[in-house]
């Protein structure tokens, strides 16, 4: 018996030379003009790349960031986006440089030409996975051959998408410069043509098998006919309504059996010739990947990733924006603004996000916000934070309009239960932590305190948050302060009150809505009610119907 088979066809094309040679020939970079190289889609300049941390800052947990790239970064392990998220940029051109690269991201046309690279790339990394996984010579060749047609095919491709689109943004204006060079150069032509050049020779192999009980033999074809489609003919006629198939099933794993190995381990003893030059060409291109496109197919995964987490949110009619960020001008305004991390949460549960505003202006430098218990105002102070966070890493931020102040450190001071270990009460750990804030915050400083040395009297949380607010005062923070001592409020022209807000007609329901306005003076006696339960709801529970 015998059968008539081929050397194995890839499914990939190779993309022939096209008008992207001819564009790249004009291309200042590729005529090693006065264009600046391409450095990287994510960083402007080298020194902004000192921004990329290993681990979350400290105000990640307090503000609740860290839910927040969690879930942003989810599903996108291989990339590992975390240290991008993690690292606050320093300069306002850094800032500017991603908002043009999100704003082209967000013409559809370019959104989809990404996605349709990185999925190839992710097609070649998987190509390149089988090649470290498999376990005979000559089958590990033909993937990593595969892996490398895929690649270029990408490139190509990429390459002419780009070249048809309008760019605005620097990052993917010089990306394009870059691959229209890189396809051009000689470096690319030699891969991309010596692997088309093996895939023919590769198409052109073909032999015979010769099974005879349990011992088979492998020789060249000699133009024998192809019984297996007279056969299939002969018997047409017969067939009558389903039938049941006998053929064989080959299994679908990537790696071989012994017996199909052997079988090609034959076609390559006759073949040495085109087996060699697969063999010199893999060793020749072990290393074919351009650093600077590996580079760029994980840094781009930062805008594509933030971009699908508030797509959903967009979706529902939340707005954001680009903020307006100085790194000196100390007036900070948003419009509209909200807590993402709850946003998301409250969308999953089906119900509406409350949106607020803020603003400091001339002198003032400081948010007091007092109002009645589970009033939003720690949500408000953790949307502060988050607004001011993701301006820095260069991301659009939630409300309609925003002005923010690029931070050098954010420092955050909520409310914790008592630690054991640290053998300290929790007046004492306070002080303690304050006592750090104060001693590390500087004039470009964002400080969000939270209900602080509420463990002590009255008089002693508003002496020692009055010793507070002077020494904050002097240092120039910018901040937000949740406390009870309304007292704060007023303490000078560098405060603003904001207050939790209440339905009129009904003080129990909250409306979640933090207003810019005097503190009313009933936020403690709200509190001390509650905590003795002495309020309307708790005294007729107690008295009953």
């Amino acid at each position: 018996m015998w059968t008539d088979q081929t050397a194995p066809r890839s499914n990939l094309r190779i993309v022939k030379a096209s008008a992207t040679t001819q564009r790249a020939e004009s291309s200042p970079a590729a005529n090693g003009g006065a264009e600046t190289p391409f450095y990287s889609i994510l960083f402007e300049r080298p020194e902004d790349r000192r921004a990329v941390a290993n681990e979350a800052p400290a105000f990640f947990t307090d503000t609740n960031c860290g839910q927040i790239v969690d879930a942003i970064v989810a599903g996108r392990d291989e990339y590992d986006l975390k240290p991008f998220f993690y690292g606050c940029l320093h300069r306002v051109g850094a800032i500017h440089y991603r908002h043009a690269v999100m704003r082209d991201l967000e013409n559809p046309q370019t959104l989809a030409c990404v996605q349709f690279f990185a999925q190839s790339m992710r097609d070649m990394r998987q190509y390149l996975g089988s090649v470290r996984k498999l376990h005979y010579k000559e089958q590990k060749q033909a993937w990593f051959l595969d892996a490398i047609e895929n690649y270029c095919d990408a490139v190509r491709t990429f390459a002419d998408a780009l070249s048809d689109l309008e760019l605005r943004s620097a990052g993917f204006s010089g990306l394009r410069a870059h691959l229209v060079a890189y396809a051009a150069s000689p470096e690319f032509t030699s891969l991309l043509l010596g692997a088309g050049e093996l895939r023919v020779e590769l198409s052109k192999v073909r032999y015979c098998i010769l099974i005879d009980g349990d011992r088979f033999t492998v020789r060249r074809y000699d133009n024998e006919p192809d019984y297996s489609a007279q056969v299939e003919r002969t018997f047409e006629k017969f067939k009558q309504g389903a039938v049941k198939d006998y053929r064989a099933r080959f299994s679908e794993k990537d790696d071989m059996n012994h017996i199909e190995a052997k079988v090609l381990e034959f076609v390559a003893r006759l073949n040495p010739a085109v087996f060699q030059a697969l063999d010199a060409y893999c060793v020749r291109n072990d290393a074919f990947l351009d650093d600077t496109i590996v580079t760029y197919d994980r840094e781009v995964q930062f805008y594509l990733s933030y971009l699908d987490y508030i797509g959903g949110l967009r979706e529902r009619g939340l707005s954001f924006c680009y903020p307006r960020v100085s790194d000196s001008d100390k007036t900070v305004s948003s419009r509209g603004g909200f807590d993402i991390a709850l946003a998301h949460k409250l969308m999953k549960e089906g119900k509406s996000v409350v949106s607020n505003h803020f603003h400091l202006k001339g002198r003032e430098r400081i948010l007091v916000v007092s109002g009645p218990n589970q009033g939003g105002k720690t949500t408000f102070a953790r949307m502060f934070g988050q607004l001011h966070y993701l301006a820095a890493i260069g991301c659009p931020v939630p409300g309609r309009d925003a002005q923010l102040f690029l931070f050098d450190e954010l420092f955050t001071h909520f409310e914790k239960e008592e630690k054991v270990e640290n053998l300290r009460g929790k007046l004492e750990d306070d002080l303690v932590r304050v006592h750090e804030i104060v001693g590390r915050a500087g004039a470009r400083s964002i400080v969000i305190l939270n209900e602080i040395f509420t463990s002590t009297t009255i008089q002693d949380e508003i002496f020692l948050s009055r010793k507070l607010m002077e020494r904050m005062i002097e240092i120039g923070v910018l901040g937000v302060w949740v406390t009870f001592a309304d007292e704060l409020a007023s303490f000078g022209p560098q405060t603003v009150s904001m207050v939790s807000t209440v339905v009129p007609d009904n003080p129990a329901q909250r409306t979640f809505r933090i207003e810019r306005r005097p503190a009313d003076g009933l936020a403690y006696a709200l509190a001390i009610a509650a905590k003795y339960r002495v309020t309307y709801d708790a005294i007729r529970e107690r008295i009953g119907p």
